[in-house]
């Protein structure tokens, strides 16, 4: 007899990296970090000067004291106080607002678009599939019918039943 050896650690990490949805994953990782380098650097070289034109200071520079007075030595460390820096939270929230709506109507819309012709496509092709499976069934029964018919008033030439 010979005994069923099992897959191996190798074999099954081989096999995991071979799924197609791991590599898909993997991609969408890549392109997602290279994309969030593009957004944050529009946030921070477009839309802090942008904000910082507006008020007094670049957005990652907004900050709030909550234990007065909050005051900063040359190298700009605190030595009194306690700062709540929201501004750097709000430049972070913008790049996730921005990244969000461009993977939202670049890639999420139009796929959504598709997939839904897709399956607009599918279903209208299945419905003329249904329709004339629903006419061959009533063309089967008419013929039927008619035999019936025709063997019920007919002058007993046709084929009978022992």
């Amino acid at each position: 007899m010979s005994e069923k050896k099992e897959p191996g650690v190798w074999e099954g990490f081989k096999a995991f990296l071979m799924r197609g949805n791991v590599v898909d994953l993997a991609v969408a990782v890549v392109i997602g970090a290279a994309f969030t380098n593009i957004v944050n650097s529009v946030v921070k070289g477009v839309i802090n000067p942008l904000v910082g034109a507006f008020g007094t200071k670049d957005l990652d520079h907004y900050s709030s004291c909550l234990k007065a007075p909050c005051k900063t030595n040359d190298a700009g460390e605190v030595v009194s106080g306690i700062p709540i820096m929201w501004g750097p939270v709000l430049s972070a929230v913008l790049s996730f607002v921005i990244t969000a709506a461009v993977v939202y109507f670049l890639m999420v819309l139009p796929m959504a678009k598709y997939l839904a012709r897709a399956a607009a496509k599918k279903a209208e092709k299945e419905g003329t599939q249904e329709v004339i499976e629903i006419s061959e069934l009533e063309v089967l029964k008419e013929i039927r019918d008619a035999l019936v018919a025709q063997r019920g008033s007919g002058s007993g030439s046709g084929p009978r039943e022992e």
